[in-house]
Parts: structure tokens; C-alpha cells; sequence
């Protein structure tokens, strides 16, 4: 019989004289590439350097590979391309970080329309700032493709977008992009995407946007991604310049991102139903950091920080059907008084703002220059719960709307500490109108009931 122990010192000993066991021996002219089921285009003529003559036969390549259901390898270097076009099945990879698709100029980059599944993977994406045709919305652009997969690519200096999806779904992970003149990533009518674990920064207009041409549900995973210094060269009152934006798109989880230095909002969700925005970092916003708005119906905003912000968390636009939303167990402070453009209607500095059928509970508000709870504007008021949260270092702790009108709220079981001008207030929109309603039941506002407050 023999040992375990002698069997292992065999093997040892037969690699440390260079003799590898007969069933991991190198069948004669076999890279290591073909063992991954690649085409190495080095050895079909396209090679770094080669200039754009070569987009035509790197074409050619992808479409036998596709056919074949085989990757195409890029060996490292830069491979100055245009026009590629992807077919069902394209699979492109390289060495992460040294294989560089370049843009020449001349038309588009990369597209795919109508396939199963496209991949993308390990190889960087570079724009050379080049201008890209009128039918190229993005660097890569890939329409109905069921099953897209870019996954730790670098995608970067795109004169416009760095990557447009449209009525397609898949994975877009581990990437870094950045220097887009327009978007990081534009999904439009998206079908289970999953955008996970991506660095995107520097980006002119938006960092992540997840759309719908029509209101309905889409499903989108936005979950582990580093934002930052996202910019609104467009301008505007929010149309631009936020690091995460849904639009019409309902079912959407925004869940452990980072986020700093956002033009306008961190996380923005406009007429997006169901919208669960929980567990991330959002510093440095320049107008309301999280925004669930327009016509919608569910949000569940909770276990967020927001450091550093025009406002912090608003849930509003009952006027335009917004409605039913958890509040819950987040930490907002350090607000200042002023955003990103002047209107007369505009309110900065308030910590958490919210309308109709809403709780509001457990959150911690600290260092803001207006309000720390805002609930109601106006009429806009209905079903509003505002329990066990603890606002300290507020101009009023809490604004609650006495207009004509208003629907009910609950103001019970809060913490007021260092409130300059009273805890709880009744406004009629922006202007206050009361003494102090916080150590009463509501002063002859049957809308209000008002109990259990502690004001220090």
C-alpha cells in the first residue's frame, strides 16, 4: 500500500525536476488561449497598431467566432477600430486593463441590435473623445439584446454616452467608466438588468439613468456601484445631474451604493413606483440628495446616509399623484440653505419632506438650516405619520401645513433638541403661522394631533 503522504511527495518531486504528470501534459501546439475556446486575432492578421484598416477583418473575426460560439481574444495593446458590428452571440475579451479597443473616428464604436446574448468583457473601451455619427447614442450601444453581459471593462472619453441600452437586459458589472460627455450608463425599457458593482465618475450630464418611454414595471438591480463627481453641464432644475435616476420605471431596487458629489440629486426616482432606495452613502449633493417624486406609488426610502446636501430626503408631488412610502431609519445632516439655481417656489435645508400616506419614523436629523421634518405643502397633505425620530440643531424641528384643505397627521413620540424658532410649527406653505404646537394637541387643528413629544 501506499501513503497519501508518499503519493503527495511523488508528485512534488516529479514537478521540482520538471516532470509534469501525464494527465496534465500540454497536447503539442496547444496555447493557452485555445484552451478557453477563444480565436486569438493576432494570429488572423489584426494586431496592435495596425491602424483602422483592420476594423474590417476584426468584423469578420467576431462573425465567424459568433458562429462558432467562440470568444474573440485581444492580446494586449491598442487597436485603433470603428464600426463594429456585433451579431448574436459576439464575445469579445482580452487582458484587463492592457487590451484597448481605440475609436478612429468615422461612424460608431460598437453596436448590437436583435441578439440573444453579446459579451463584453476585460478589455477597455476608448473614445479618444472622437466624435461619434448621429444614429450612435453611446461608445457601445446595444439595442434588443436580451442577455447583454459588459463586465470588467474600462469604458472611457466618450463624446457622448459611454454605454446606451435599449428594450435589453443582462449584466453590467465590475466596470469602470468614466470622461463621458453625456451619461455613464442610459437604460432605457430594460427587461431584469442587473447593474452591479461598477465605478462611474466624471460624467457630464448623469451617472446611471434607468428609463421607460411609458410608465411600467422594468425591475432593474442598481446595487454595490461607487458614483461620483457627476455633473450637470446642461443645467436645469434636476432634468440633470444625478448620479442614479429612474424615470417611469417602476420595481427598481437602489440598494448599497456610494455616491458623492452629485450636481443635483444621488438618487433621483421620478414617476418610478415601488421603488425600494436603501442602505446608501450619499455625500456632497448639490440640490436633494434622495428624491422619490411625480407620480408614484410606493417608496421605501431606508437605512441611508446623507451627509452634506441642499435637502435631504423628499417624498412628494401629491398635486401630480405621489403617494405610500416608508420613511425609515435614516441619518441626514449637515444641510445648507442654498442649491444649484434660484426660483422663487425653491426650499433648501429641509431634512426629510414627505405628503400622503406616509410614516416617517425612526430617522436622525442633525444641523439644518430650515426645517427638520417638512409634512405637507399646502393642501398637499394626507395620512401622514411622524414618530420616534430625533431632529437637533434645526431652524424649526418640525413645519406641518395648517392650509385649508390638508389631510390627517400623527406627530407623537419625537426628540427636539435645539430648535432655534420651536419644534413643531404649523406653515401655511412657506410662512409660519403658529406658536408652538409641540406640547399641544394641534390648537384648534383637527387635522393635527400632536402627543408625547420631547422638546429639550
Amino acid at each position: 500500500m501506499i501513503s497519501r503522504r508518499a503519493a503527495l511527495t511523488a508528485i512534488a518531486g516529479a514537478a521540482a525536476a520538471g516532470v509534469a504528470p501525464r494527465a496534465f501534459a500540454s497536447s503539442p501546439g496547444l496555447a493557452p488561449m485555445d484552451l478557453r475556446g477563444s480565436i486569438d486575432v493576432s494570429k488572423h492578421g489584426v494586431t496592435p497598431g495596425g491602424g483602422d484598416r483592420q476594423s474590417r477583418k476584426l468584423n469578420e473575426i467576431i462573425a465567424t467566432a459568433a458562429r462558432q460560439n467562440m470568444a474573440v481574444f485581444l492580446p494586449p495593446g491598442n487597436y485603433q477600430v470603428s464600426n463594429l458590428d456585433l451579431p448574436d452571440g459576439a464575445r469579445i475579451t482580452g487582458m484587463a486593463g492592457a487590451s484597448r479597443l481605440v475609436y478612429s473616428g468615422g461612424g460608431h464604436l460598437i453596436r448590437g441590435d436583435g441578439a440573444r446574448r453579446i459579451e463584453l468583457s476585460n478589455i477597455v473601451i476608448d473614445g479618444a473623445n472622437g466624435r461619434l455619427d448621429d444614429r450612435s447614442q453611446a461608445l457601445v450601444h446595444l439595442r434588443g439584446v436580451e442577455n447583454a453581459v459588459i463586465d470588467n471593462c474600462e469604458i472611457v472619453g466618450s463624446q457622448k454616452t459611454a454605454l446606451h441600452l435599449e428594450r435589453s437586459g443582462g449584466r453590467i458589472e465590475r466596470n469602470r467608466v468614466s470622461g463621458a460627455t453625456e451619461y455613464g450608463l442610459f437604460a432605457v425599457e430594460s427587461s431584469g438588468l442587473s447593474v452591479i458593482g461598477n465605478t462611474i465618475f466624471d460624467c457630464g450630464n448623469g451617472g446611471i439613468l434607468i428609463h421607460r418611454w411609458n410608465k411600467g414595471t422594468d425591475g432593474t438591480l442598481v446595487m454595490g456601484n461607487r458614483l461620483y463627481r457627476i455633473g450637470a453641464t446642461n443645467g436645469g432644475t434636476g432634468q440633470y445631474g444625478n448620479a442614479i435616476n429612474l424615470f417611469r420605471a417602476d420595481n427598481v431596487m437602489v440598494a448599497g451604493n456610494h455616491i458623492s458629489d452629485s450636481a443635483f440629486s444621488a438618487i433621483r426616482a421620478n414617476s418610478a413606483s415601488n421603488a425600494q432606495i436603501v442602505n446608501n452613502q450619499c455625500f456632497g449633493s448639490g440640490e436633494t440628495a434622495i428624491y422619490a417624486e411625480f407620480a408614484f406609488e410606493g417608496a421605501m426610502v431606508s437605512g441611508n446616509i446623507v451627509d452634506g446636501a441642499a435637502n435631504g430626503i423628499s417624498v412628494v408631488n401629491f398635486n401630480e399623484g405621489g403617494r405610500l412610502a416608508t420613511v425609515a431609519g435614516n441619518i441626514v445632516r449637515n444641510l445648507k440653505p442654498t442649491g444649484p439655481y434660484i426660483l422663487d417656489g425653491a426650499i433648501f435645508g429641509v431634512g426629510i419632506s414627505v405628503e400622503a400616506d406616509t410614516a416617517v419614523t425612526g430617522n436622525v436629523i442633525e444641523n439644518v438650516p430650515l426645517w427638520g421634518l417638512a409634512l405637507g405643502f399646502g393642501p398637499y397633505l394626507r395620512n401622514v405619520l411622524a414618530s420616534g425620530n430625533i431632529v437637533r440643531q434645526a431652524k424649526v424641528g418640525c413645519a406641518v401645513t395648517v392650509v385649508e384643505g390638508a389631510g390627517n397627521a400623527l406627530i407623537a413620540g419625537n426628540l427636539f433638541d435645539k430648535v432655534r424658532d420651536g419644534a413643531v410649527i404649523g406653515h401655511r406653505w412657506k410662512q409660519a403661522v403658529t406658536a408652538e404646537l409641540g406640547r399641544g394637541d394641534g390648537e384648534g387643528f383637527p387635522h393635527l394631533t400632536i402627543e408625547g413629544n420631547r422638546i429639550v
